[in-house]
């Protein structure tokens, strides 16, 4: 016996019925299309205006073609381009100092003051020079021979501070002790270099403005001291 089976018009329907939405979605798809191109063809499109917007998102999307900085270091700025000497220890140039300047007879008078970060070689200007006068004495370019070959060996920054009397200056070449002052630093500075100083030198005049620093010395000690000229040996390296 044969059973008849009858279709299932229920799953068809169903079947024909889901696909129906696609037909409808595509054709809205397409009028909105055939809606856009028809604005598009209506306006009226600004070249120059298109060009920027097409460069500005090229720009955008091209991630090669964004400005490379340059990070290479300006010659000016560039640390490992400063170049400092190898400074020699200060209690080292102290015990030096003493052997070949203090007790030098030619520099009797002369002291050594070891400070924090410098080493000051004190020389009695009354050996170096003469009343309000920044020429050397003869007497005085011997021993500064000496000590200018002496400091050629030292890398050390060097500056040499120049002092004048207590006493105003009435007339002659200078009108000021701090004129007076500076013109001897230089000149010891000038004998220096002479006797093989090749480095740096940085010369300051000071005038009589030390003199509240010497309110307890006596007469003697104050005339030597007013009169100084100042050898300052920096614990840092000098200049290329």
């Amino acid at each position: 016996m044969m059973t008849e089976t009858k279709p299932n018009s229920m799953g068809s329907g169903s079947t024909g019925l889901s696909a129906v939405w696609l037909v409808i979605f595509a054709d809205l798809v397409a009028l909105l299309l055939t809606f856009f191109v028809m604005l598009f063809s209506m306006s009226n499109v600004t070249v120059e205006s298109w060009q920027k917007m097409v460069d500005a998102l090229t720009d955008a999307l091209n991630p090669e073609s964004e400005e490379k900085i340059d990070t290479t270091p300006d010659v000016k700025t560039n640390i490992d381009l400063v170049f400092r000497k190898q400074a020699i220890n200060l209690d080292y140039l102290r015990a030096v100092f003493e052997q070949k300047v203090i007790k030098n007879k030619a520099l009797k008078g002369s002291q050594l003051t070891l400070l924090e970060d410098r080493l000051v070689v004190s020389l009695p200007g009354s050996l170096l020079f003469g009343p309000n006068s920044a020429i050397l004495k003869q007497t005085a370019k011997d021993p500064l021979f000496t000590l200018g070959g002496l400091l050629g060996n030292v890398e050390n920054q060097l500056g040499i501070n120049g002092y004048a009397d207590e006493k105003s200056i009435d007339g002659g070449k200078y009108k000021s002790n701090w004129e007076l002052s500076l013109a001897r630093s230089i000149s010891v500075g000038n004998a220096l270099r002479q006797a093989g100083y090749s480095g740096d030198l940085l010369n300051f005049g000071y005038g009589n403005a030390h003199n509240p620093y010497l309110k307890n010395a006596n007469d003697s000690q104050r005339k030597i001291l007013s009169r100084r000229i100042d050898i300052v040996i920096l614990e840092s390296g000098g200049g290329k």
